[in-house]
């Protein structure tokens, strides 16, 4: 049985609604609503496989503020509380470089965390 979705597109400030079909496999078959080639991409991406960027701060010994971080590419969604519990569990020394990889393989998705700026 086919499925569809839908949801808002986020590419771009337009914010097109996207009508999703999946065939029986859980493949895009067809896509509606997107105004340009960037909602389409988003849209098959959204619909087998939403993915998300982190960012957030960490303290840092020796330092008196926070250090913002980030994953280097955005993370499959359904991993999202097991990234940020790794990086809750960060306790970084100062100095640390902006682009340092502070966790290489965050939960286990093949994604770093990296820090935003230096301290």
């Amino acid at each position: 049985m086919a499925e569809q979705t839908s949801f808002t597109c986020v590419s771009c400030p337009i914010g097109c609604v996207l009508e999703v079909q999946l065939n029986d496999a859980h493949e895009v078959e067809k896509v509606t609503g997107h105004g340009c080639n960037r909602g389409l991409d988003y849209a098959k991406q959204e619909a087998v496989d939403p993915r998300r960027n982190i960012s957030a701060v960490v303290m840092v010994a020796g330092a008196l503020e926070p250090l913002s971080v980030k994953t280097a590419e955005p993370i499959p969604k359904n991993r999202i509380f097991d990234v940020m519990e790794e990086i809750r569990a960060l306790r970084l020394q100062a100095p640390v470089q902006a682009g340092q990889v502070l966790i290489e393989d965050a939960a286990e998705t093949g994604i770093s965390i990296i820090a935003t700026k230096s301290i």
